[in-house]
């Protein structure tokens, strides 16, 4: 898949069947919960994991944690959100 905006979660877009991910070096696999609300993306690049998003949602539907894994350096940061979707909080620590 591929993305656009910088905005968490991530919007997906273009899905990718076996034939295009044969010629990408890079692309998003993505995982839905049984009702279709997008609760993990990760960005593989030459085959490796490069970053992990993974979501939770306050019950009205809107974003309330984002963790952000960064593979390579060991490092994830937890972002908290609002239920008006402003961040609460954020946090960054090592693996």
């Amino acid at each position: 898949m591929s993305y656009s905006g910088v905005k968490l979660p991530l919007k997906l877009h273009t899905p990718l069947d076996e034939d295009g991910l044969r010629h990408r070096i890079t692309f998003f696999r993505a995982n839905y919960t049984p009702d279709d609300v997008l609760s993990k993306v990760e960005k593989v690049v030459y085959g490796e994991i490069e970053f992990t998003h993974d979501y939770r949602y306050h019950a009205a539907g809107g974003l309330s944690e984002a963790i952000v894994t960064l593979h390579a350096e060991d490092e994830r940061t937890v972002l908290q959100f609002a239920e008006d979707g402003e961040l609460a909080s954020s946090d960054t620590e090592a693996c």
